[in-house]
């Protein structure tokens, strides 16, 4: 699926057209596997240009007048106690940084484990020592095993954010009960579809759902059993709808692992399926929640050449009931690190066919 151009060529080129101490990391859907990245089975998810920047500011420089509220909140300081611990020489408070963000808060987006990712890796830079290899003296490897291991600490949850964040594109992983994911396959998305997120303006709650999934998995809930073969196979679909590029088999596939999520996890909200409702009549296009449900957006995938009116459509259709829903164009993005996916240490088998 590749052209005269790679992802890891476009990632080379975006870094090195940002200024010093700037960092800037994609969101990631979820078209399949939700909760298999550590409950094991396979999972895809995609790359998305919206991205979440952090800036290291120069010391005694003042934030720009622009720069949202909020910013990094306690992340900065939490991530800095972390690296303290693993690197020496780290002086007691963590540089001063800007943070602006594309992607919708608590949506199922994965913008905190891209803000994480940021944090760590403009951290690192920062106080990288003249002459270390790329002067970058943490590898992407290791950043993905501890931006992992410090987000696992708050959530329990599985390691798919971090690798579809750094390695970018899409990815097909096998879960793993502990420690981050095996990438199974990586491939670039298909150049004439675009995605379009669906943020319902309601939050989820990432936390509260992890403690119910773990609490079926520690009773063997016939039911978590059931979603994981069920949603296992529709990651295998996914993926091959995307390789033959059939962009009605992916919808199939994406709705068939939404279906697994509603009905087998109760994942889903009755807005939820009013939203999706209205996008499959007024815009003919099948949605699926990406994340941890209760909430968050939903994706959908449609040709690029019709995007423009899918998203008109859309709009104009949720304007009088969903004031608060936003419907945002997007794109697949290369990750902060795109050869994270050929360390071996991340491998999980062959790429092609699962």
């Amino acid at each position: 699926m590749s052209g005269s151009r790679t992802v890891s060529d476009a990632a080379q080129e975006g870094a090195a057209a940002r200024p010093p101490g700037q960092v800037a990391v994609p969101c990631r859907a979820c078209l399949s596997g939700e909760d298999l990245d550590w409950l094991g089975g396979r999972s895809v998810s995609l790359a998305l240009d919206l991205m979440t920047t952090v800036t290291v500011r120069p010391p005694g420089a003042r934030p720009p007048a622009a720069a949202p509220a909020g910013g990094a909140g306690g992340w900065a300081e939490e991530v800095w106690t972390f690296l303290r611990r693993r690197l020496p020489g780290l002086g007691p408070r963590p540089p001063a940084v800007t943070v602006h963000s594309d992607a919708p808060a608590a949506s199922g987006l994965s913008s905190s484990t891209a803000l994480i990712v940021a944090l760590f890796r403009a951290f690192t830079d920062a106080v990288a020592p003249a002459g270390g290899p790329g002067g970058r003296p943490v590898s992407a490897g290791t950043l993905a095993r501890w931006a992992y291991e410090f987000e696992f600490a708050v959530f329990h949850g599985g390691g798919m954010d971090h690798l579809a964040v750094i390695a970018g594109g899409l990815l097909l992983l096998d879960g793993r009960t502990a420690g981050l994911p095996g990438i199974r396959g990586r491939t670039g998305f298909p150049g004439e579809w675009s995605v379009v997120v669906l943020d319902s303006g309601t939050r989820k709650d990432t936390g509260d759902h992890i403690r119910t999934v773990r609490g079926q998995l520690a009773a063997g809930d016939a039911r978590l059993a059931a979603y994981r073969e069920r949603t296992d196979a529709a990651s295998a679909a996914v993926w091959d709808a995307v390789h033959r590029r059939d962009l009605a088999a992916l919808g199939a596939a994406m709705t068939e692992a939404h279906t697994a999520m509603r009905d087998l996890q109760g994942m889903s909200t009755p807005q939820l399926e009013e939203l999706r409702t209205l996008a499959r009549r007024t815009a003919g296009l099948p949605l699926k929640l990406s994340g941890a449900g209760g909430g968050g957006a939903l994706v959908g995938v449609c040709p690029a050449a019709d995007r423009a009116e899918v998203v008109a459509r859309l709009r104009r259709a949720l304007a009088p009931a969903h004031p608060r829903a936003r419907v945002i164009p997007a794109g697949a993005a290369a990750g902060l690190a795109p050869e994270l996916a050929a360390v071996p240490d991340h491998r999980a088998g062959a790429g092609g066919a699962p």
